[in-house]
Order: structure tokens, then C-alpha cells, then sequence
């Protein structure tokens, strides 16, 4: 199969479009392109404008397994006390059990004379290994809550419009990151926590969605400010405990200011003192709530912080929250935000005087992240880029999906299975920086093979394909090289002609 190069140099004119759907969307779905050809800008604005856009409808009972983060919580800590229990029981039976298998043991054979011609002996057969646990009869329940939650976020994205909202949704959801992989707390939680933290305020203020997702439950026990106490405090006192720096240093560092902004290492502390207290409520419900967001007040540093040269007298809870918007609305703010927004939506290394405009418009807006989308849309750049950057592999089996159809149905098993073997498992980053948007971070020839086994999986998936040249005119239109288009056409079956098109540089770019 005769594959078009992936590393042919993009269209330096590129049909706007395709710049709607590759570089702002999620892809086009057969008949997208008609719909927007005469105003692609137009189109992503009246995305912007929908209400509600970002929401997942949680009245529709196609989410009926949707549970809020405070309840999915309390959920997973039952759960873990009941396989505690489990493993307790079970270790309590095994002398029980050894003792039995000694006495049915049968009695020893008398062996028998040696003989005096040579016999065949079996051959040894290994002894089996100790007996492993069985698997639960039903999917553990942060496995069914992760699942309910993908499948969602699936939905979300094959139903979107040109898909703009939901990248949106993605890039913070990414700059805000947790992963899955910390605890099953945060499994159990991760999808509720960008239904709750991030989709509410991807088109509001900055300083409302910070505000969100530093006290969500979720982020306080991914990055442990719950093992974080005032020294002086009187939980500090009585447990000689101390600070846990994790959570104020990645507000710092990549939630807000940058590196490089010019706070210390002294900020980072004071900041640690500002936000004791905040937790999450545990199972015996003490503080709160279990599973739920709560200021422990006896944990919490008392007195007056300096933090960037301000400082914020004493106040509790309050304390910090001052502390946060200040850092939402200060110019380092500003420029880190606006220079991550144009390195997702315009290249790697997005034009100075286009990270300039974003952040003049997020200072001047307070942080209004529709303005800032609003002026993306707007930028003269975005249009006369080239398509040159490697979609994710969340935006790539998005895409996939929306052009050739959603997949088995209700079942994201498939979709998480090509997240995870491309390097991107759903919600479960390497850190707390959140993955790559470097489009070489993608681009590797093991990644391609991968993509490559992908799209056949896909195209042996579509029962009545068409003709795939036709296709390729409905999701990529002009854009298409003459390579591309030989390649598809001289292609041995519809579904390799397919598999072609969704390997071509066209549809890998944005």
C-alpha cells in the first residue's frame, strides 16, 4: 500500500475550510464542509455564541451514568474499603486452606524396584502457580465511571459542530491536567472534574475556571494539598507535619505566571502557607462531605503572607483566594496564556506578534476566554499558517471518527485502546505539565506505524464505504495534493482507499 508522505511540505495557502476544521476543529464529517464553505469564520464564532455549547446535557439519559465528582469519590472509597475487606478475608483463609489441602493430601506410594530395562518417562509437568485472585464478576467501579465519563467526552466531540468548543475544552483541559494514573480517587473523578472545573468556564474568566479547578477535589488530591499543614498551624502543632509545596509551585509554574516570570522559590513557599487548609474531605467525613472540597481551618498557616511583593493579611479560606485572582490577572499570566493558545491553534513556534495580541486582549478583557477565542478566530495568522502541525491523537481519533462513523456503539473501548497505544491515554498525562503540544512529539515512525494500523482498523470497520476519492473531497475538499489523490484512487479496495485517506498528510495535519 502506497502511502503519501507525511513529510511533504503542507500547502502554503491553506483552504480555510480546511483551516476550520484541521487547525480549529475536530475534523469535517461528510457534508461539514458544504455546510461552511461560504463563512468558515463565521461558523466558529456561532459556535462560540451557542449556549451552553461546552456543557455535557446530564438531563439526557444517554448520560444517566454521570455521576458528580463528590459522589464518584465516595463511590471509589467504598469500593476500597470493600477490596480491603475482601483482601483480609482472604488472607485469614488461606492457613485455613493450606492445613485442608495437607490433610487430603493422599498417602505417599512405596516406590517400586528399580528395573532392568529403560523406560519412557513422562515429562515433568510444572506445578501450577498459586491460585490468583478471581476477577470481579462486574468492572470495578472507577473502571464503569471512567468509561461512562469517556464515553461521553466521544459523544461530545462526534456531535459538535465544527468541534472548536471541544478543543478548547481539551487545550485547558490539558493546561489543567490530573491523571488518572495517580490513585483510583482520581479515576474515579477525572471526567467529572472537566465536566465541573473546565467546561462551565471555557468561555468565561480566566480567574473563574482557576478558582474552579485549584479547589476541586480532583486537583487538590492529584497534586497532595491535602498532605499540605501550616507548620504553625494547630494540626502543624500537634502532628508536626509541614508544608506540601506541589500544588502552589504548578499554579505557579504552569497553571498561571510561567517559568521564568520571575517569582522564587520563596514565592513558592509563601504561596504553600496561603493554601493549607484547602483539602478534600476524607471517608470519615470529619471536615465535610467525604470526597467533597473543604477548608480545614486547623491545618491552615495563620497570619499574614507576602506572595510577589503584596501582602495578603490573614483571612482563612479567603487568604487564597485573593492570592489566586491576583495571579489570574497578573501580566506574566497574560503572556504564558496567551503564548500556549497560539502554539496549539497556530504553530510550535506561534508568531510574536500574535502571542502580543492575545495577551493585550486577555489583560485588557480580564481574562475573557471567549474574547481570547474570539480574537484567535480573528487572526490573519491563523488563516496563512501552514497546516503543519501534527494532530494529537485525541483530535486524530476524533477526526477518524467523525469522518467514517462513531465506532461500536456506546462502547469506548476501541477509542481508549488507540489513545493508550499512541502515547495519549484519555485524562493520564506523564505530569503534571500535561502532554506534549509539540507537533515533533507525535510525528515519530513508530507513532505513524501505530496511526497506520489505526486507520485500517477503522476502514475494515465501515460496512458501505462509497467511493473513497469522494470522500476525500467531503473531509480534506482542494487541499488534497495530486499525490494524495493518486494514491487513493489507484488503491486495491475501498477500504485501503480509505485507510490511504485517513494516513494522508492532509487529514494528519492542523
Amino acid at each position: 500500500m502506497a502511502i503519501p508522505a507525511s513529510n511533504s511540505p503542507p500547502d502554503p495557502t491553506p483552504d480555510p475550510t480546511l483551516v476550520a476544521f484541521n487547525r480549529f476543529g475536530l475534523g469535517a464529517r461528510p457534508g461539514d464542509r458544504d455546510r461552511i464553505a461560504g463563512d468558515p469564520r463565521g461558523c466558529l464564532k456561532a459556535e462560540l455564541r451557542q449556549p451552553d455549547v461546552a456543557l455535557i446535557p446530564l438531563d439526557d439519559p444517554a448520560y444517566a451514568g454521570l455521576l458528580g465528582s463528590t459522589p464518584a469519590i465516595q463511590a471509589s472509597m467504598a469500593a476500597n474499603v470493600q477490596r480491603k475487606l475482601d483482601r483480609e478475608r482472604m488472607a485469614a483463609a488461606q492457613p485455613a486452606m493450606a492445613t485442608a489441602s495437607i490433610q487430603n493430601m493422599p498417602a505417599p506410594v512405596q516406590p517400586k524396584p528399580v528395573q532392568s530395562t529403560p523406560v519412557r518417562v513422562a515429562p515433568v509437568q510444572p506445578m501450577p502457580s498459586p491460585a490468583a485472585p478471581p476477577k470481579p464478576a462486574v468492572p470495578p467501579v472507577e473502571a464503569t465511571l471512567f468509561r461512562a465519563e469517556a464515553q461521553a467526552r466521544f459523544d461530545k466531540a462526534l456531535r459538535a459542530d465544527a468541534g472548536f468548543v471541544e478543543r478548547l475544552v481539551y487545550f485547558w483541559s490539558n493546561h489543567f491536567c490530573v491523571s488518572v494514573a495517580k490513585d483510583n480517587i482520581v479515576r474515579a473523578s477525572a471526567g467529572a472534574f472537566e465536566r465541573e472545573a473546565i467546561r462551565p468556564f471555557v468561555l468565561g474568566r480566566f480567574a473563574d475556571m482557576l478558582m474552579a479547578v485549584e479547589r476541586h477535589p480532583a486537583m487538590l488530591f492529584y497534586l497532595d494539598n491535602q498532605q499540605s499543614i501550616g507548620p504553625d498551624s494547630r494540626a502543624g502543632k500537634n502532628r508536626q507535619r509541614g508544608l506540601n509545596e506541589n500544588l502552589a509551585r504548578e499554579i505557579m509554574e504552569l497553571h498561571t505566571l510561567g517559568v521564568g516570570s520571575g517569582y522564587t522559590q520563596a514565592d513558592v513557599t509563601s504561596f504553600a502557607r496561603i493554601l493549607t487548609g484547602w483539602t478534600m474531605a476524607g471517608r470519615e467525613g470529619r471536615l465535610g462531605e467525604p470526597g467533597s472540597s473543604v477548608f480545614n481551618a486547623n491545618a491552615h498557616e495563620p497570619g499574614d503572607a507576602v506572595l510577589l511583593g503584596k501582602t495578603y493579611p490573614a483571612g482563612g479560606m479567603a487568604q487564597a483566594e485573593a492570592a489566586l485572582n491576583d495571579i489570574a490577572s497578573h501580566p506574566a499570566t497574560a503572556q504564558h496564556i496567551a503564548t500556549e493558545l497560539a502554539r496549539h491553534f497556530i504553530s510550535d513556534d506561534p508568531p510574536p506578534a500574535a502571542v502580543a495580541r492575545l495577551a493585550k486582549v486577555f489583560a485588557k478583557s480580564d481574562g475573557n476566554l471567549r474574547a481570547l477565542a474570539s480574537t484567535l478566530i480573528d487572526m490573519p495568522e491563523a488563516w496563512s499558517t501552514p497546516l503543519a502541525k501534527m494532530r494529537s491523537p485525541f483530535d486524530y481519533i476524533a477526526a477518524i471518527r467523525r469522518a467514517v462513523g462513531p465506532g461500536p456503539a456506546n462502547d469506548p473501548g476501541q477509542s481508549l485502546g488507540w489513545l493508550n497505544a499512541l502515547g495519549e491515554p484519555l485524562w493520564q498525562p506523564p505530569g503534571p505539565n500535561g502532554f506534549s503540544d509539540q507537533a515533533d512529539s507525535w510525528a515519530s515512525a513508530e507513532g505513524m506505524k501505530v496511526r497506520l494500523d489505526i486507520a485500517w482498523q477503522a476502514a475494515r470497520q465501515v460496512k458501505d464505504i462509497g467511493n473513497p476519492s469522494d470522500m476525500l473531497d467531503a473531509v480534506i475538499g482542494p487541499s488534497a495534493s495530486p499525490e494524495t489523490r493518486q494514491a487513493i484512487a489507484r488503491a486495491e479496495s475501498k477500504q485501503q482507499g480509505l485507510a490511504l485517506l485517513l494516513m494522508a498528510p492532509e487529514f494528519q495535519r492542523r
